[in-house]
């Protein structure tokens, strides 16, 4: 028998799969846990319709990361904080300052998760940052930081 799965199954499928199982396992085991539906008409037509309006929503992402990150590439923000006599920061600059920075400066709402930095900004300096926007696009911000 022919089955959608609703749900992820160990060992048989991910969501959405069409798999082939014995009638026994699917009426005993997968109908009434709610783990799949039977594979008919009117399900595939579905399965297909939510496939397709899917793509369509992660193809609209994949544009608007593409464009936030040609934003990203033309602006530079700059930080001031406290300093000492060498240079070095009281303190030290993370994602979350620089996501603030921008959601401030330009309006632009970046997790910090997506900020990705080796180490905090401990001395000033100009730096470029990486910004993982999306699966397969990232891109480089310059942030300069400077004495208060």
């Amino acid at each position: 028998m022919k089955v959608i799965l609703k749900q992820d199954v160990r060992g048989l499928g991910k969501k959405d799969d069409l798999v082939n199982v014995s009638d026994g396992y699917a009426r005993n085991f997968l109908f009434p846990r709610g783990l799949a539906v039977e594979a008919n008409q009117s399900n595939l037509n579905m399965m297909k319709t939510r496939k397709e309006a899917e793509k369509v929503k992660k193809d609209r992402e994949l544009a608007q990361a593409k464009k936030l990150a040609e934003k990203l590439r033309s602006i530079e923000i700059v930080i001031k904080a406290k300093t000492g006599d060498t240079g070095k920061l009281f303190g030290s600059i993370t994602g979350k300052d620089i996501a603030d920075k921008l959601k401030e400066d330009f309006g632009l709402d970046i997790d910090r998760k997506k900020i990705v930095m080796p180490d905090a900004i401990r001395a000033t300096g100009s730096y470029e940052i990486d910004v993982k926007l999306y699966p397969e696009v990232s891109s480089k911000l310059r942030v300069r930081i400077e004495n208060e």
